[in-house]
């Protein structure tokens, strides 16, 4: 007879990449709770698709916290409950440094006291900083100009600080640009606002927006437009499964970078959203935004090495296809769905 797999608490389990790790785990036979607030995060996702027990309260309360708990027995903790959005850092850092830090401090805290001490971190390239070579290993300097990047990069020194003093063990994940969707169809990106590119390519192709930005055309790259590294959610997910199982199985607490290893332009999103949705997308070519860097590409050999991580999903189309079906799905313009082996795509890997 198999062994039943112990429960994982999932904090901001209802949002975007959140959710796609409970998916994960779910299959992976863990038993989750998901503790979110909501703010972001999408209730008829839990309750309809993932069907994991959701608590709606916040990280910083740290009663709520007691509670949970004392009455669940958890082994460890996914910590995915921030706010990701650095232009909203910048002009509300005190927001940032409340929830992203304090409000972890209280977890961590309340972790400790109820004797759990296994967390899988959500972390963030931001933590780097304007990059000084590319592909950016783990071991790069780190030094983020923003307060959402500061605020993860204080969470990490947090963990440094606790693994010593109290026997809490991390894998901390520092990834790049998430992307695309479940492949099914059942889960996927929904942001209010949104501020990423592919989900705002779509809604461009979807007509809920007459245009998509270009921020820069003069960058030293091939088209000359920003290059990003691009992760799909659901290899995203998967890593942290196992970076979940290296704790379980007495691991040491390590970092690792998630990415894609190569990166694309913003040109190349636009021109693959094009071809996938077969719609008209208007992109207009605007200055340079402050602190972008021509190129952000990240090294994931160390989580390939240690891990056995190995992402299934690289190709920029399929990304963009996920993602599609997704938001077909989601704005009630359900079609079937588009099969990649109809697409002629030229992308350079």
């Amino acid at each position: 007879m198999s062994q039943t797999k112990p429960t994982i608490l999932v904090t901001g389990g209802a949002g975007y990449i959140g959710s796609h790790a409970v998916q994960s785990l779910q299959a992976a036979g863990y038993e989750v709770v998901i503790l979110d607030n909501l703010i972001y995060g999408h209730r008829d996702l839990v309750e309809n698709v993932l069907g994991a027990k959701l608590i709606v309260g916040d990280i910083g309360d740290r009663a709520l916290l007691d509670r949970l708990f004392s009455t669940h027995s958890i082994a460890a903790v996914m910590h995915f409950a921030a706010y990701a959005y650095v232009g909203e850092s910048v002009s509300s850092p005190a927001k940032y440094y409340r929830n992203n830090v304090v409000g972890t401090l209280t977890l961590l805290e309340a972790m400790v006291e109820a004797s759990v001490k296994k967390i899988v971190f959500s972390s963030t390239c931001a933590t780097y900083g304007i990059p000084k070579s590319v592909p950016i290993p783990e071991d790069h300097p780190q030094r983020p100009i923003n307060p959402y990047g500061i605020s993860k990069l204080t969470v990490e020194h947090i963990l440094a600080d606790f693994n010593r003093a109290y026997g809490l063990n991390s894998v901390i994940f520092r990834y790049f640009n998430a992307a695309g969707a479940d492949p099914a169809g059942r889960l996927g990106e929904d942001h209010t606002p949104e501020t990423h590119l592919i989900p705002l390519v779509l809604q461009a192709a979807l007509g809920k927006r007459e245009s998509i930005s270009m921020f820069g055309t003069d960058y030293p790259t091939p088209d000359g437009t920003c290059i990003r590294d691009y992760i799909h959610v659901v290899d995203l997910a998967q890593a942290h499964v196992l970076g979940l199982e290296r704790l379980l199985d007495g691991g040491d607490s390590e970092t690792f970078n998630l990415g894609n290893g190569s990166g694309f332009s913003v040109r190349e999103v636009i021109e693959t959203a094009k071809q996938v949705t077969g719609q008209p997308i208007k992109a207009i070519e605007c200055p340079r935004r402050p602190g972008d860097p021509p190129v952000l590409v990240g090294s994931s050999d160390k989580a390939r090495k240690i891990l056995g991580w190995q992402p299934q999903y690289r190709d920029l189309k399929d990304m963009i296809l996920h993602a599609w079906n997704w938001h077909l799905q989601r704005h009630g313009q359900k079609r079937d769905f588009l099969p990649i082996r109809n697409l002629q795509l030229t992308i350079r890997n």
